[in-house]
């Protein structure tokens, strides 16, 4: 369940390249897919909030963020990390790597899946969309997007193939070093501990730059994830819109409680969701979900909602009977992933 007086949090466990983007760009512009005919009632107000229903977005992938309007493709840029297979998937493997960060000093495992859109020939001088995705609970040493309690890699490679959804790079960093959860480091650059504020927005985009054929400019960089994740990917886009164009938080909380804060009260309130969503200037689109069968949850996610406004865009979806649970969590994969297909630029050739 979503913490009320605890902390405790709810663990988730050919054609030629540019005809790929042509395919792509009619994404999501014939519907289809889980929730069809149920789309969100009205349409964003003042406060960036819809009626519940299924996620929706604003025309198709390509329309709504023209791939033209990304610049070219960025070639990576090297260093080559040494990626080792951690699992194979019906979509293809998922590799792992230590990725160490010039710019944080933090050393930790990074998770990537690439589509198998990624590998053909035909898309050599192809560069694509990225999607990071944060893990509930503590994340120590693992993250559960990659295991098949969320087949988040099989869905995008399903919904690539129905012409819904673009072809994601999904990064999947750890979030934490040890499993006490009261001292988690809440993806943040908190006094005197590891800097993964730091290492997430600028040495994990850095490796993914220099290691995979990507898009130029933040068009094609979105954030993900659940409980947990939800606050993270809530966070960083808001601190972060120069680096991030959308996020879908999904169930998640919005105010940091890790004892770790203790003594750094100016550096937590910079670092709280709570109060960057009432502050932001930042033109970022987001989805952002509550379990309808959790009162608590759906007042606190509408209650976060409503102070947003222009430009950062929020979206409320609630999940008819949907519980604070990975099961549930799974259910929303392939409307968020339309979603983000929606609001973020596809894949794209010079």
């Amino acid at each position: 369940m979503l913490r009320q007086s605890s902390r405790s949090r709810a663990v988730l466990t050919g054609a030629a390249a540019l005809a790929l983007a042509a395919s792509l760009a009619a994404c999501g512009s014939s519907g289809g897919g889980k929730g069809d005919g149920a789309k969100a009632a009205g349409t964003p107000g003042a406060s960036g909030t819809t009626a519940a229903g299924s996620p929706s977005g604003t025309g198709s992938p390509t329309t709504a963020e023209p791939a033209a309007a990304t610049g070219k493709v960025l070639m990576p840029t090297g260093p080559q990390a040494a990626l080792t297979k951690a699992r194979d998937t019906a979509a293809g493997p998922i590799m792992v790597t230590t990725v160490t960060g010039a710019k944080s000093g933090v050393s930790g495992k990074v998770w990537v899946w690439l589509p198998p859109e990624y590998n053909d020939p035909k898309f050599a001088k192809t560069g694509f969309p990225v999607l990071t995705l944060f893990a509930g609970g503590q994340s120590n040493g693992y993250n559960t997007w990659t295991d098949n309690q969320l087949p988040i890699q099989e869905n995008n490679a399903e919904l690539v193939k129905a012409g819904k959804a673009h072809p994601f790079i999904m990064i999947m960093p750890v979030q934490n070093f040890n499993g006490d959860e009261h001292n988690a480091l809440d993806c943040s650059d908190i006094p005197g501990q590891p800097k993964m504020g730091t290492w997430m927005t600028q040495d994990i985009p850095d490796f993914v730059r220099a290691n995979f054929r990507t898009l130029k400019g933040r068009d094609g960089w979105g954030v993900m994830g659940a409980s947990t994740g939800g606050f993270c990917s809530a966070k960083l886009a808001l601190q972060h819109p120069d680096v991030y164009k959308a996020a879908v938080p999904i169930d998640g909380y919005y105010v940091p409680d890790s004892g770790l804060w203790k003594g750094h009260d100016a550096e937590r309130a910079a670092n709280n969701p709570d109060v960057l969503v009432a502050q932001s200037k930042a033109d970022v689109k987001m989805l952002v979900t509550a379990g309808g069968a959790n009162p608590y949850e759906t007042k606190l996610v509408k209650a976060w909602v409503a102070k947003a406004a222009p430009p950062t865009s929020l979206e409320y979806y609630e999940q008819p009977g949907g519980k604070h649970l990975t099961s549930d969590f799974k259910k929303m994969i392939p409307d968020t992933l339309q979603w983000l297909s929606k609001n973020l630029a596809g894949p794209a050739a010079d």
